[in-house]
């Protein structure tokens, strides 16, 4: 069972000052995601940045470690994703990740071959978040249209359906249609 936020808003007014701030350290020292939001927080850029690359490091890693092969734990690069978007309410490098995640898909299979159709689903909802989140900011759109032309162009060739599914989401963004009447 969980306290409601009305009633953790009555019980901290309750506390003074040193308690509340007894309580924020105790909850630091002892949750991992608490230290990583309240260090970007107080810190700023650095330590986002610093969380940024860890993160991105670790959706590699499941990909194309250093030693040994892929483990491929999908769910677990995911998490280094949700993870990071809650510590830092970062959009752009959260939508960085996220594009990221697809991209390291697209190289593994380019390299290993065909995968699994959940392998590719995971992928492609992976890109609808990103192409959702483009469609909904014009800078961001413009920021990561480079690199969503690479991910079309390299999943091209693709089982499952993956490479149409793509390109689904992709002509969603309102600001590739703007694109294609410039031209």
């Amino acid at each position: 069972m969980k306290i409601k936020v009305t009633d953790l808003k009555k019980q901290l007014k309750e506390y003074d000052q040193k308690e509340l701030i007894e309580l924020i350290v105790e909850m630091y020292k002892t949750n991992k995601e608490i230290q990583n939001y309240l260090s970007s927080k107080f810190l700023g850029e650095e330590v986002i940045e610093t969380l940024f690359l860890k993160a991105r490091g670790k959706i590699e890693n499941e990909f194309f470690p250093n030693r040994g092969n892929a483990k491929l734990r999908l769910v677990e690069a995911k998490k280094e994703i949700n993870a990071f978007k809650k510590a830092t309410n970062d959009e752009i490098r959260t939508v960085e990740l996220m594009l990221f995640y697809v991209e390291q898909g697209i190289e593994f299979t380019c390299a290993y071959g065909d995968i699994s159709e959940n392998f590719y689903m995971s992928m492609e909802k992976m890109f609808d978040q990103v192409a959702m989140e483009c469609d909904g900011n014009e800078e961001l759109y413009k920021h990561f249209s480079t690199r969503l032309h690479v991910v079309l162009s390299r999943a091209n060739g693709s089982g499952w359906g993956f490479y149409e599914a793509l390109m689904d989401s992709y002509y969603r963004i309102e600001w590739v249609h703007d694109e294609d009447e410039d031209e």
